[in-house]
């Protein structure tokens, strides 16, 4: 019995859709493009050289998610911003031990290709590292009919970045004395999201139509902050060297919040004692309180709680250190001082 030939189209990948969405990626990972990208996207692997200007070059790489933020991107249709988050995610741990973003690799996974949809979430990583002066050199577009439902994708990024030998921040000389700034966030960022759609699904009908200015759903999808470019220029200029104390070490504030990421960059026997109302909480983390029904504790446990990225620095240079990131845009809050642990927790808000 004679049967109908089968196409992959017919199992369901449509190779045509994918080399669109290849054509539309190429002008927008160009505008990425930076010294030492010598084979990017179209090759079976990309190929980056150190730029000559390291003498001991470190390498530091990073890998992260979106997480269930992207179930929000899937209801709401939004699409545009969720690549920024998946750069930002990494570009911002590998920026904490002061090294500098130099190219980005993405994977997008989804069951059945849609290329508008693809090349939106495509066009945010693209501005992602764009704004980190970081190259978007490759990628992986899966397309596997069966694995997810319609509509829904899946992302993972990694990042590389390289540091001087002798610049690579380890906190280990951090002190007590030292002055802890924080730098504001954009919003949630990409942690923290399974408890936010269950306080969307719990406020029903009654969420706010706006909080902090912005509409209610763009308030809450605003793309995680990318601290990249200023913090490497206040790294350059307040470094910790035998000769001066500058910057000492940096935390990025994600999954855990403020309670779980700054222990992971202090030594053993010292604890942050941050001040309780130091940073202003905003209109978004009061209501996910609220709503919540949650305490400080959990809340600075669970989100960021307003403060995106935390800057450990030597007392003597730590007001012209917050001068420096606030008049590059950031905005800087002085939050607490570095102190002897004692029997206590290593970061004490009170």
């Amino acid at each position: 019995m004679s049967q109908t030939p089968l196409s992959y189209k017919d199992a369901g990948v449509d190779i045509v859709a994918g080399d669109a969405l290849v054509e539309r990626i190429k002008p927008l990972a160009k505008k990425t493009m930076r010294e030492g990208v010598l084979a990017g996207i179209g090759g079976f692997g990309a190929l980056f050289e150190v730029p000559k200007r390291y003498k001991e070059p470190v390498l530091v790489s990073g890998t992260d998610g979106v997480g269930t933020k992207l179930k929000l991107a899937f209801e709401w249709n939004m699409h545009d911003t969720v690549g920024i988050d998946l750069v930002a995610m990494s570009v911002n741990d590998v920026l904490v031990q002061g090294a500098e973003p130099l190219f980005f690799l993405d994977y997008f996974a989804c069951g059945k290709l849609d290329v508008d949809t693809a090349a939106a979430v495509v066009g945010g990583i693209a501005k992602g590292c764009e704004l980190s002066g970081c190259a978007l050199i490759g990628g992986e577009t899966a397309e596997m009919p069966g694995m997810y439902p319609a509509g829904e994708y899946d992302l993972a990024g990694f990042a590389v970045g390289a540091v001087e030998k002798s610049k690579i921040l380890t906190g280990q000389n951090v002190k007590a004395g030292d002055v802890v700034l924080g730098l504001a966030s954009s919003g949630v960022h990409s942690n923290g999201f399974s408890l936010v759609r269950k306080c969307i699904e719990r406020a029903g009908s009654n969420t706010p139509a706006t909080l902090d200015g912005k509409p209610f759903k763009q308030a809450l999808m605003e793309p995680t902050r990318l601290y990249v470019l200023n913090v490497l220029a206040a790294l350059a200029k307040h470094p910790s060297t035998q000769e001066a104390s500058g910057i000492k070490a940096l935390a990025h504030i994600t999954g855990g919040g403020l309670l779980e990421n700054i222990p992971r960059v202090l030594p053993d026997g010292l604890a942050a004692h941050l001040q309780k109302g130091s940073w202003p909480q905003t209109e978004l983390f009061a209501w996910l309180q609220k709503t919540a029904g949650i305490d400080d504790i959990e809340m600075n446990r669970t989100f960021n709680n307003g403060i995106g990225m935390v800057v450990v620095v030597d007392a003597a240079e730590a007001d012209s250190c917050a001068a420096t990131l606030r008049a590059a845009g950031e905005q800087v809050y002085t939050i607490g001082r570095i102190a002897p642990q004692g029997e206590g927790a290593q970061v004490v808000v009170a």
